[in-house]
């Protein structure tokens, strides 16, 4: 499995924002945006160290051929997203953002899959115990 890694200076932004993080992102600036979309990139062709999400390989690939933009809002999201379903006991997770569904380990701290927002009216989500929806 892969971890998400944002660069370092997105790296200072999280810090800033909180361990826990809230549902409200912070204002990022183009420049920061594209540095953490590079980054992800590398996330994506092998290697990155961890920062609290883990990418499983699947989940990897999905986001790959589905053309999912993993910017750092969203990323951000995702973080909270795992915080919020711990503190309620979610164990296998399905969140909703307004650019696609995931279905999250939320123990493990991983995304084990992505769909994009178009498909999702497609698919049956099972074996999952949650749900949470993101604005």
């Amino acid at each position: 499995m892969s971890a998400i890694r944002p660069d370092l200076q997105q790296l200072k932004a999280l810090k800033a924002y909180g361990a826990t993080g809230t549902s409200a992102a912070p204002e990022v600036s183009k420049e920061a945006g594209k540095e953490f979309r590079s980054a992800f990139q590398d996330l994506l062709q092998g290697g990155a160290e961890n920062v609290g999400m883990k990418l499983s390989g699947h989940a990897a690939k999905r986001i790959e051929e589905r053309k999912l933009d993993m910017d750092t809002s969203e990323f951000l999201k995702l973080r909270s997203a795992l915080d919020q379903l711990k503190k309620k006991g979610g164990t296998n997770s399905l969140v909703v953002t307004e650019k696609a569904a995931y279905i999250v380990d939320v123990g493990k701290d991983t995304i084990v899959t992505a769909i994009d927002k178009d498909s999702m009216a497609e698919n049956v989500f099972t074996k999952i115990d949650s749900t949470l929806f993101i604005n």
